[in-house]
């Protein structure tokens, strides 16, 4: 399996410099940015401070060593070691200036991903998987916020301190000083190849972790299906070659790391080895005193862990530079909501009557292939005012693609769909959504309580709109049962109670804030026929208040309905009231007779009150 198998198209990376990729923290750092400038300044001079050590000692040397002179020698001694608090105290500073900022500098970087995440089309998630969503929020950023607590500083302050010790180094003795820096050259090189094959093994490793956390993701959230099944060792071997995978890219890297670290080692070492045997010599010769050879050599030592760091902070920063542009692969894709900002002139023709209307309305999925034909095309429907509309088609008509266009969940590609004459295009989506409710087939529950769940339907339902909305969704005696009833923890998923439960919830979610548009696909599927009944029954008091859209399987819900649209192809090919359909459209008969074509016909419809539901209908 190929690092890019659970990755959509769009994530591929193209190449970028590390440099441009880091620039685009900016945005997010600036408002820190006096405080890490004086962190860098602390560094700097806590650098600064070792540096002086060397000259103390050769002072000490020559000096009062030399002469034999106990006092300048405790002298010499004191001026050490406050040289060495000041440096651990500055370094210490440092750390804790950055510390606070940095935090929070990650904090605001994971809320707006997270509040664009939320702004996104539905058509974006359902093309990204979510472990490649959860690494960028997660381990993206903990490596970003590393970068700029220690990486970013000390390339900076290194280099200041390399640069202020070559200095030093070529004023104590020029000619040992060249000896020590004639590496250089080939570090550069070889620093630039290690870098350019580094960021590609770096990026190679966060999106395999990716792929990981989804399959992981996916195996918690499908347990019951794996052991069901009896797939967990399939899985356990999926979970195997990319363990593998993402072991191989690691050694690969540790490889790569490896070979730039002994070659930043090796090279300065041998060259203060040159320069110490040089420099040995003068002493000898007498034309070096001993005093600068040991501030010379422990200048050069000083500069070891600058010069040694390179690798490992060029190694950093590649990994930043890819956790940068996996964060900003999702913030660059445009908002759903970018629209809202302006609100959008109304679309030109006749206009729109009042209740839910659909014009010409076509819509194809953005990845559908080019020669596919639209999952819709010319979808002409009216819902008048406080009327309830039942939605029926065979499977793969286009249901519940028609009700996702009514709150937007994806935007039609052509025509228009109109609330109350308005055109739903023109609408801010917090109004529009506080419009119109929905309930999905598949119920999705929060790791919050029932009522929690409930009440983001309506958040400004009180207690007794909640206990309204339980009891018209039948969820009021089987919520009460509950442990602490109403304030119970559901579970991640709501995977503690049965589907109907669920589907109960998520419809009580829909009806609590008496929507004045209500949009369920199919939200009965799930319930067995007793609880079916009771439920019909109390909705039936909110559809009268209320203009819907139900998505209907069965002839039971088709019945709440004032009249039922036939979908077919892509079209709304019929509409009438249930009895007309039955004995106007052999296709109709068809699909609430459940018979094969041969056989299908107005007789074949069943009873809604027939109690001979298949096993797939009841609760479990």
């Amino acid at each position: 399996m190929s690092d890019d198998a659970h990755r959509p198209e769009s994530a591929v990376p193209t190449p970028r410099s590390p440099v441009r990729s880091l620039l685009r923290l900016w945005p997010y750092v600036r408002p820190v940015r006096a405080r890490l400038a004086g962190a860098a300044g602390v560094a700097v001079l806590a650098s600064g401070t070792g540096l002086l050590i060397p000259l103390v000692l050769k002072w000490l040397v020559d000096g009062p060593v030399a002469e034999r002179d106990a006092a300048g020698i405790w002298l010499g001694g004191g001026i050490l070691l406050l040289l060495g608090l000041a440096e651990a105290g500055l370094f210490g500073l440092r750390r804790w200036l950055v510390a606070r900022p940095l935090a929070s500098v990650e904090a605001a970087m994971r809320a707006a991903l997270y509040r664009h995440l939320q702004r996104l089309p539905v058509a974006f998630h359902d093309r990204w998987p979510t472990g490649q969503l959860l690494s960028r929020g997660t381990t993206d950023l903990q490596l970003l916020r590393m970068f700029l607590a220690f990486p970013l500083t000390f390339l900076f302050v290194n280099g200041v301190t390399i640069l202020a010790g070559c200095a030093i180094l070529l004023a104590q003795r020029w000619s040992l000083g060249l000896v020590l820096l004639a590496p250089i050259v080939p570090l550069v090189v070889l620093c630039s190849v290690f870098e350019a094959k580094y960021s590609v093994a770096a990026r190679r490793s966060q999106d395999q972790v990716g792929d990981l956390t989804t399959l992981v993701e996916e195996a918690v959230l499908g347990i019951r299906i794996i052991k069901g099944f009896g797939r967990h060792r399939a899985q356990a071997r999926a979970y195997t070659a990319l363990t593998h995978e993402l072991r191989a890219t690691e050694l690969h890297k540790a490889r790569l790391l490896a070979a730039i670290w002994g070659v930043i080692t090796v090279l300065p070492e041998t060259a203060i080895g040159a320069a110490l045997i040089l420099g040995t010599v003068q002493v000898a010769d007498g034309d070096l005193s001993a005093g600068t050879l040991v501030a010379f050599l422990s200048t050069a030592l000083a500069l070891r862990w600058p010069v040694e760091s390179i690798g490992f902070l060029l190694a950093i920063s590649n990994e930043s530079a890819t956790a940068a542009d996996r964060y900003f692969e999702v913030m660059d894709v445009p908002e759903a909501d970018a629209a809202d900002a302006s609100v959008l002139p109304a679309a030109p023709g006749a206009p729109a009557p009042d209740g839910l209307a659909f014009t010409g309305v076509e819509f194809r999925y953005p990845d559908a292939p080019a020669g596919a034909p639209p999952t819709l095309r010319g979808v002409d429907l009216h819902v008048r005012p406080g009327e309830t509309m039942a939605l029926v088609g065979a499977t793969g008509s286009g249901k519940t693609t028609l009700t996702a266009l009514v709150p937007r969940l994806y935007d039609a590609t052509g025509g228009r769909i109109t609330l109350d004459g308005r055109d739903i295009m023109t609408l801010p989506r917090d109004e529009l959504r506080s419009l119109v409710a929905v309930a999905f087939e598949e119920p999705t529950l929060f790791s919050a309580t029932a009522a929690e769940n409930v009440l983001m339907g309506g958040e400004e339902a009180d207690g007794d709109g909640v206990r309204r909305a339980l009891r018209v969704a039948q969820a009021h005696e089987f919520v009460a049962a509950l442990p602490q009833a109403e304030h119970t923890q559901v579970g991640e998923q709501g995977l503690s109670l049965s589907g109907g439960q669920r589907q109960r919830l998520a419809l009580a979610r829909a009806v609590v804030g008496s929507p004045r548009f209500l949009v369920l696909d199919d939200p009965l599927s799930a319930l067995d026929v007793h609880t079916e009944a009771r439920v019909e029954a109390a909705l039936r008091e909110v559809l009268a208040t209320t203009t819907a859209l139900i998505v209907a399987h069965r002839p039971s819900t088709v019945l709440l309905a004032d009249r039922v649209a036939l979908l077919s192809g892509g079209r709304i090919t019929a509409v009438g009231t249930h009895q007309q359909l039955l004995r106007e459209s052999a296709e109709y008969a068809h699909l609430m007779s459940g018979a094969d074509p041969a056989g299908a016909g107005p007789s074949s419809a069943p009873s809604p009150a027939d109690p001979a539901r298949t096993a797939e209908e009841t609760e479990r």
